[in-house]
């Protein structure tokens, strides 16, 4: 009962930090990806679709992605959302395909960057320790209803913690690995 409630709140956390990984790839850092369009919606048919489901994304070259919608009437709706996307691009139109090039950071912006890293980081990590604390808790309640002992109770909040610290770590290394790649001129 214990070892299912410690691999319950492992993979939890194993989610927070997929998320994190996930939040870190929308980070632009000078070079082109196509995981920076992942969280542009488009209005496909008065339907809000992923933009990577009505196009197909590639990467030109280090500093451009190419867009190419599957119908070429969507062009100018996938050109104006990502224009109100806040990733500051702007789509240059050719025949059927939408040319992003990355603008060059500033030191301003890879600043601003990192402070949007590290506040990720930070709700990752509030993230795992709410798993800890809940876990922790329904330890508590097994303890009060005597289905196990103190000992037990000890032991798993003692192995919660281990897990806990362990994931942080992780949080933190991904963290020191993603402010070293924004500030990488």
């Amino acid at each position: 009962m214990l070892e299912e409630l410690r691999k319950d709140a492992e993979q939890r956390m194993d989610k927070s930090l997929a998320a994190l990984a996930t939040a870190f790839t929308r980070l632009r850092t000078g070079r082109a990806h196509p995981g920076l369009l992942d969280g542009i919606t488009v209005d496909y048919y008065g339907t809000p679709t992923a933009l990577n489901q009505i196009a197909n994304i590639s990467v030109e070259d280090n500093r451009t992605l190419v867009v190419t919608p599957w119908e070429k009437p969507m062009i100018p709706v996938v050109e104006k959302a990502i224009l109100k996307s806040d990733l500051g691009l702007n789509p240059a139109t050719s025949g059927d395909k939408i040319r992003l090039p990355m603008p060059a950071l500033t030191e301003e912006n890879r600043r601003d960057l990192t402070k949007v890293a590290k506040n990720e980081a930070e709700n990752a990590r509030i993230a795992i320790r709410n798993i800890r604390r809940d876990t922790n808790a329904q330890v508590k309640e097994l303890l009060k209803d005597k289905d196990i002992t103190e000992d037990d109770a000890r032991r798993s909040d003692e192995l919660v913690q281990k897990l806990t610290d362990a994931k942080i770590r992780e949080v933190d290394s991904a963290l020191d690995a993603k402010d070293k790649d924004l500030m990488e001129i």
